[in-house]
């Protein structure tokens, strides 16, 4: 799914991946779930471009859902995977840690379970390597992504400024649609080890002046990133 010039989704609301296109190549900012590799190669192929074309991937965190496909883009075409300090064991499958799920629905869990399930999401390979980031890092990758740093999700959850477009990547930093229970709109996002510092977190992106909003699960938010955080802080206290 195409959204701006330089800026593709694949995925859906449950799981998604983002695609930026530039003269120099494609970045791929996370990496959903391991069956989401076809699509992967689908969209790459109606921009007129192949897997040849990535020249990294960017982790939002180093949770199951969201390094899906990276291991094999680095072992099969040697793309490298970018993530923070302090979740590179997370994303090598070296530690992992089971917050509270809180509340759900059956119907949205059940559906959110599933599509999991159908793409692979229970036989994620952790990556072998990793290039790790700090906050402020402006990486050598197309479209110049910005680390900012978002603890609490995970200890090294980030958010990805790229400029060129218009957006900016916030992983589970906040979610628009909640998995377990299908409530839309921007909230915080469940699985959180952290969910005070998470809130914190989102202060960071204050003032951002960007168009798009684009976290891990949920619809793409251009409602303004000042209103985004509005409106996860009203969610938090409901």
């Amino acid at each position: 799914m195409k959204l701006g010039p330089s800026l593709h989704r694949i995925g859906s609301d449950i799981v998604a991946v983002y695609l930026v296109d530039t003269p120099e190549g494609v970045t791929v900012i996370d990496a959903g779930l391991a069956g989401q590799w076809k699509e992967l190669t689908a969209e790459l192929a109606s921009m007129g471009r192949s897997l040849a074309d990535i020249r990294g991937v960017v982790l939002t965190h180093g949770d199951s859902d969201h390094i899906g496909f990276a291991e094999r883009l680095r072992r099969e075409h040697g793309v490298l995977a970018f993530v923070h300090t302090a979740d590179a064991a997370r994303a090598r499958g070296e530690e992992s840690t089971k917050p509270e799920w809180g509340g759900m629905k059956l119907g949205a869990t059940t559906k959110f379970l599933w599509y999991a399930l159908t793409r692979n999401g229970l036989r994620t390979t952790p990556l072998t390597e990793v290039v790790t980031v700090t906050d402020g890092d402006v990486l050598d990758l197309p479209g110049a992504p910005r680390v900012i740093s978002m603890p609490g999700h995970s200890p090294g959850s980030i958010a990805v400024h790229v400029p060129v477009a218009d957006a900016v990547f916030v992983g589970d930093a906040l979610t628009t649609r909640h998995v377990l229970t299908g409530a839309t709109g921007p909230q915080p996002a469940p699985f959180t080890d952290d969910p005070a510092e998470a809130l914190a977190s989102l202060h960071r992106l204050e003032g951002l002046g960007v168009s798009w909003v684009l976290p891990g699960h949920g619809t793409p938010w251009n409602g303004g990133v000042d209103e985004a955080i509005r409106e996860v802080e009203a969610a938090a206290k409901s």
